[in-house]
């Protein structure tokens, strides 16, 4: 195997954490901005329902002033009732009065449905009250969280950086450059191959293919014929019972009377 498949198998273990670490990085302050979106979104349905029932307050106070009106209006045509003499003023002012105690009862039943508004809207307040406190609590608290796993993540950045530098100096440049052009484009540059398939994109390796990668006194670097990383391979984890399939020659089949 060549000499630098091992050191190449490392990087990309550093690679990878650092990919990582990075997106982590990335990903925490945006979920953070998203939670604090919900809170100000919980914050904004609270003020519709507070505004809601306010509505319902001024419409009560209207209901209430109409209600005073009508009564006032039948105290004054009581008074003419009593003042009345022709049959006919009698029978308008007896109108009127039926027509604004009307008017009173619609208003009171207006108010009553108010009130039954005014309830609904006041449990709905509370629900908003907890999940605006809920939404403020975990915002705080998720904020806190990602700031400290920032920092954590930036000084473990740091440091893997320090050791990726290190480990590629350790490395020859026409496999480093190998490497590096395959990890751009694949997003891995290098693959196991277990049970003779490469690991990253599952295609099988031809037999002679195989037993070259497996063959520890070739010192040269081998790509999947697939995907075109470079491949790797550790005895430790290969099953001792796969063998490789070798191809058969025609000669042999004709004995075989294949």
């Amino acid at each position: 195997m060549h000499p630098d498949t091992d050191k190449l198998m490392s990087l990309q273990r550093l690679d990878l954490e650092a990919k990582r670490l990075r997106e982590e990085i990335a990903a925490l302050p945006k979920m953070v901005a998203q939670l604090e979106t919900k809170a100000k979104s919980t914050v904004g349905q609270r003020a519709v329902v507070i505004d809601l029932i306010a509505k319902e307050e001024v419409l009560r106070r209207r209901q209430e002033l109409d209600v005073k009106d009508h009564q006032a209006k039948i105290g004054k045509i009581r008074k003419q009732l009593d003042n009345a003499t022709d049959t006919k003023q009698v029978t308008a002012f007896e109108h009127e009065i039926a027509f604004a105690q009307a008017a009173i009862g619609k208003l009171e039943d207006a108010e009553l449905e108010s009130m039954e508004r005014s309830d609904e809207l006041e449990a709905q307040r509370k629900v908003a009250d907890e999940a605006v406190a809920g939404a403020e609590t975990k915002f705080i608290s998720e904020r806190e969280r990602a700031l400290a796993s920032v920092a954590k993540d930036k000084a473990e950045l740091l440091e893997l950086e320090l050791k990726r530098t290190a480990e590629r100096a350790e490395i020859g440049e026409d496999a480093l450059s190998m490497y590096d052009r395959i990890a751009k484009a694949k997003g891995t540059g290098i693959a196991e191959v277990l049970l003779q398939k490469c690991t990253a994109c599952q295609m099988m390796q031809r037999p002679q293919r195989w037993n070259d990668l497996r063959d520890r006194d070739i010192n040269e670097l081998f790509t999947c014929e697939s995907c075109g990383r470079l491949l790797w391979y550790d005895p430790a984890r290969d099953s001792p019972q796969r063998k490789p399939v070798e191809a058969e020659s025609i000669a042999a089949r004709i004995v075989r009377g294949l």
